[in-house]
């Protein structure tokens, strides 16, 4: 009678069986799931509200992009001036991010309202 018992833990504590549980779970929940829900217009309406509401925020986190590009580019315009100043040896390194970052922040700011539709 151990030896079964003993054979059944080893069986259960096994990382083969334990993935096996899950997956049989998952897909379980998740077959049931796709069943019982026939009526897709309680999802379909709650996504056009999501959408309808995230694209009102768009014109603010535009201008938020450009506020944010023209702070990256005083901070490292005196970043600059100060690596100038003080003969360092990548100021070129240091001006292209600058313009790197203000340039990819001018960029996502225009086309935010692409990506949505707008």
């Amino acid at each position: 009678m151990r030896k079964i018992i003993n054979s059944v833990k080893k069986f259960l504590a096994s990382p083969k069986t334990r993935a096996v549980a899950v997956m049989l779970l998952v897909g379980g929940t998740a077959a049931f799931a796709q069943s019982a829900a026939g009526d897709y217009t309680a999802g379909t309406s709650a996504l056009t509200t999501v959408a309808e509401e995230i694209a009102k925020y768009v014109p603010i986190v535009v201008k938020l992009c450009y506020a944010i590009a023209g702070v990256v580019a005083i901070i490292g315009a005196i970043s600059v001036y100060i690596a100038m100043n003080n003969d360092e040896q990548d100021v070129k390194k240091k001006i292209m991010m600058v313009v790197g970052a203000c340039i990819f922040l001018v960029a996502a700011a225009q086309a935010l309202p692409l990506f949505f539709g707008l």
